[in-house]
């Protein structure tokens, strides 16, 4: 009799284990399956360069689970003959969107896309007319102007939009905000330069030429199309007597790009050497919102100051 009253407590004991190991394992799947259900998988976008990076920032601003990441360094600048380093395919292959400035600008978007078959370009510059040098070759520097920059955020909402539908509503939202304070730029920028009655200048880079076109801005002369790429000693004679003969009183040369030749032509000329920003150098912080707008008003201070 004891020995039977043993065995089913034994069975009782041994049932009511099995039944506990099975609940827990059933709550343990039951809190996954929740998990699954209420996350969200991130959603990362790579920019391939800062003018990129802030139009993107603002058009992502408050998205859940969505990552913005700028790929190149702070002090790269534009990206011509850039090369891809390792870092840099490490970081697109976790990407699931590439915002790109278009135009030609990234020459080494082809073998991206050769590399990484599944990941999104997103497009900045569809449908912008590009303006092409004497040589015939398109000028990629379409973010410069302020329309175009404002077409850029339209493209890049529209595509975002359609990668991340569940979020096209906050990326319409966030780019009808931005797009309001361009507006207000570059009407502010308008006002300020349609009524000036010097509206020649000499850059030292190609980046100016569709900020020139908006704001009706004759462009002599370019004296290095190249960065870096130092003019020849008859073209520095050609461009003196430009300046002499057209009486230009100011140059426009960019931080990121210092021109021995901006020296000589000031001291041949009188023409004094000012600063443009093309918006290109930035360190990608959280708070970079309106670089662009304040990169902008701070040409126009430049402008005001030197064509008056």
């Amino acid at each position: 009799m004891f020995l039977k009253v043993v065995k089913v407590l034994s069975i009782v004991i041994i049932s009511s284990l099995m039944l506990i190991g099975c609940g827990q394992s059933m709550v343990s799947d039951s809190q996954a399956n929740l998990t699954n259900i209420g996350g969200e998988k991130k959603f990362t976008i790579v920019t391939s360069f800062y003018p990129m990076y802030v139009s993107t920032i603002n058009i992502t601003k408050g998205v859940p689970n969505v990552q913005v990441k700028n790929m190149t360094k702070p002090e790269t600048g534009c990206l011509h003959d850039y090369q891809l380093s390792p870092e840099d395919l490490k970081i697109l292959e976790k990407a699931d969107a590439f915002v790109v400035n278009g135009a030609g600008m990234e020459v080494f978007l082809d073998k991206v896309i050769q590399q990484q078959t599944q990941l999104k370009v997103v497009d900045g510059s569809k449908g912008i007319v590009l303006l092409k040098d004497d040589n015939g070759e398109e000028n990629p520097h379409v973010w410069v102007s302020i329309s175009n920059a404002i077409i850029q955020v339209e493209n890049i909402a529209q595509q975002l939009s359609s990668l991340d539908a569940a979020h096209a509503d906050i990326y319409k939202s966030n780019a009808d905000d931005y797009i309001k304070k361009l507006s207000a730029l570059k009407d502010t920028m308008h006002t300020s330069l349609d009524s000036t009655p010097n509206k020649n200048i000499i850059t030292f880079h190609e980046a100016f030429p569709y900020f020139a076109k908006e704001f009706n801005l004759n462009i002599v002369a370019v004296i290095e199309r190249e960065p870096g790429a130092e003019p020849s000693p008859r073209e520095l004679e050609d461009t003196i007597q430009k300046i002499k003969d057209s009486n230009i009183k100011a140059l426009f040369a960019e931080l990121q790009y210092p021109s021995k030749a901006a020296d000589v032509i000031s001291q041949e000329t009188g023409a004094k050497v000012y600063m443009l920003d093309p918006g290109v150098i930035g360190d990608a912080k959280s708070d970079a919102y309106n670089d662009y707008i304040n990169m902008m008003e701070k040409n126009l201070e430049t402008l005001q100051e030197a064509l008056k």
